[in-house]
């Protein structure tokens, strides 16, 4: 019986440790989730320590893989995935399974071997949880090249007009900013932008409010140097909204980087009226943090469709304007000239207003 037992302990180790390398490298390469492949390689580290507690050098004499009636019973949806993402799904149903049958079968040989597969298996549900809902925010954010804010006071025409125009002319995501309003009618507004942004199939994040963005259904959230950390944030969104913040200086860049966001906004790149700083961070500083992380990088502050490609060719993934769309007789035609002007070296159009 201990033979027999051992080769489901091993076999299940085995199916657990590879489904973990594979949700790790996804996270890493795919989502450059760094706080997701930091969760797989603990996890992976937990693993280690079952195999240890059950004993790693006997769980390997028993492995019998000629013998494993199971080596050639393969099912033909085995062997084929539609997408990565369905690879991963994939390797979090085995990782929870593998998890299940290691923390019942090491009852029969070690209790502390059993309580550490429980709780890899909790700590594997909350992974799953955390990386698949976010995985499809971020794969749609990397796509986004127009991220425009909206705020009423800086609006030529009715906000929401505004912003329904803005998405016309190209614009991927929307953030909604509303310092002064009362909760119950910036929530209001959250949840009408919501609607709109989700006939567009484009993106809404909330500043400085995951209370709201979580209430509204948003895809994210925006957090200033001042706001709360990005992990207090995220215990207030929930584990499915995006957490962008706010950089203005390479020591800024550098220790938000250590809070793992989904993506981080660089600037002012230019001076602007909408929100004077008194540093200029420049396309100079875009290029020069750009090469430290592989998150996405949004330019903000002064960009227009005269400047839009000095940004773009810093190394900018996206680019985020607010007066320049919003503050126009048409956002339309604006959103799309940043559009058309953002490809390094194109020449430029004349603006929008």
């Amino acid at each position: 019986m201990e033979t027999s037992l051992l080769r489901i302990l091993d076999a299940n180790l085995n199916r657990a440790r590879e489904a973990l390398r594979v949700i790790e490298d996804y996270a890493r390469f795919a989502l450059d989730d760094a706080d997701a492949a930091t969760q797989a390689k603990r996890q992976r580290h937990l693993l280690r320590r079952i195999a240890q507690t059950l004993g790693a050098r006997r769980l390997l004499s028993a492995r019998d893989i000629a013998g494993d009636v199971g080596r050639e019973a393969k099912l033909a949806s085995e062997l084929e995935r539609g997408t990565s993402l369905a690879v991963v799904q994939a390797a979090f149903a085995r990782l929870s399974e593998a998890a299940r049958v290691l923390s019942e079968y090491a009852k029969l040989l070690d209790a502390t071997a059993a309580e550490l597969a429980e709780r890899l298996r909790y700590q594997s549900y909350e992974l799953e949880q955390s990386l698949l809902l976010r995985a499809e925010p971020r794969a749609r954010f990397r796509d986004v090249s127009l991220y425009v804010i909206i705020t009423e006071a800086l609006c030529r025409r009715d906000w929401l007009e505004a912003s329904a125009a803005a998405l016309r002319g190209g614009a991927r995501c929307l953030q909604l900013r509303e310092k002064n309003l009362p909760d119950a009618e910036l929530l209001r507004r959250a949840r009408r932008l919501r609607e709109l942004t989700r006939r567009h199939d484009a993106l809404l994040i909330i500043n400085d409010r995951p209370d709201i963005a979580r209430l509204c259904g948003a895809d994210g959230v925006h957090l200033g140097q001042d706001d709360l950390p990005v992990a207090e944030a995220r215990r207030i969104a929930g584990p499915g909204l995006m957490v962008g913040k706010s950089t203005h200086t390479r020591q800024q860049f550098e220790a938000a980087l250590a809070e793992r966001p989904d993506y981080l906004a660089v600037g002012p790149m230019f001076a602007t009226t909408t929100k004077p700083q008194q540093y200029i961070a420049g396309p100079k500083l875009l290029a020069e943090i750009a090469p430290l992380s592989e998150l996405p990088l949004v330019a903000i502050g002064g960009i227009t469709a005269e400047n839009v490609a000095q940004v773009t060719s810093a190394g900018a993934c996206c680019v985020c304007v607010c007066s320049a769309v919003i503050g126009t007789d048409d956002p339309q035609r604006a959103a799309a000239e940043i559009l058309a002007n953002a490809t390094p070296g194109a020449e430029p159009k004349a603006g929008g207003g």
